[in-house]
């Protein structure tokens, strides 16, 4: 998840690289929303996936730049909706659509797909577990499958969210069982699969730190009743007042 820039310092990415901190500004300063590059959301997997299915014919050259399309042979229905409800131009949406329709021509994400992704820019670590977390998370419906629309939703959250959205989001991947609670062995399971996938590219590395250190370390701060479980309240409230904690929910910012 990408969040606000902080102190602590970024993860390096999947390839050990330090990724870049900031957004897109106008040459005046003003703020400019950020658009589909690969520059600029190459940290993103599912972002890349869609990306190099609608770029594997270009050039080196055009590699950086933007993903226009002069032709779009599919679109999906609402796509004026889906402008509302995220926060995608046109012609993002319709990118991501096309890369959606040549890797998913049913219209639909398995679980399965998933776990090829994640394998394939993590072939470092085992990303079997986070996989199938993570598209738990984008499974709203719980029926195994992942409709274009909640994707792309999704993707925007993650993406262009608020702080706050961010977190909703976070706390819905860490919401294993989708009960409304966080107990210390989901944060744990979650976490630890992220340090299985990411392996020696986690910082510091998993093989310095117990993925169980850091979440006891975590829960207790967020565990403000003590109760045992953790809610969406004391999780956002926890997460918006401790630097630290913040800093630490940067570990999604290259696993998403």
């Amino acid at each position: 998840i990408h969040e606000t820039k902080m102190d602590g310092g970024l993860l390096p990415d999947a390839n050990g690289k330090e990724p870049s901190q900031g957004g897109q500004r106008e040459d005046r300063g003003k703020w400019q929303k950020p658009r589909i590059t690969r520059k600029s959301l190459m940290k993103c997997c599912l972002v890349k996936w869609i990306i190099d299915s609608t770029t594997n014919t270009q050039g080196p050259e055009s590699s950086d730049c933007e993903l226009e399309l002069s032709t779009v042979r599919h679109q999906p229905e609402g796509l004026e909706q889906l402008q509302v409800q995220t926060q995608f131009t046109k012609k993002e949406l319709q990118s991501l659509y096309r890369g959606f329709k040549n890797e998913c021509p049913s219209g639909l994400v398995d679980e399965e797909t998933f776990k090829n992704i994640y394998s394939q820019f993590f072939p470092q670590g085992d990303a079997t577990t986070y996989a199938h977390f993570l598209f738990n998370a984008f499974d709203m419906d719980r029926n195994g499958s992942i409709r274009f629309e909640d994707f792309v939703i999704g993707l925007s959250v993650l993406l262009r969210g608020s702080e706050t959205e961010k977190l909703r989001w976070a706390f819905n991947l860490y919401d294993i069982n989708k009960d409304g609670y966080i107990t210390k062995e989901e944060m744990l399971a979650i976490m630890t699969s992220i340090y299985d996938m990411m392996g020696r590219y986690t910082s510091p590395s998993v093989r310095d730190i117990d993925p169980s250190e850091h979440v006891d370390k975590f829960f207790q701060k967020m565990d403000r009743n003590r109760d045992g479980v953790v809610t969406i309240d004391e999780f956002i409230e926890t997460c918006q007042k401790d630097e630290n904690i913040m800093a630490s929910m940067q570990l999604f910012e290259n696993v998403i």
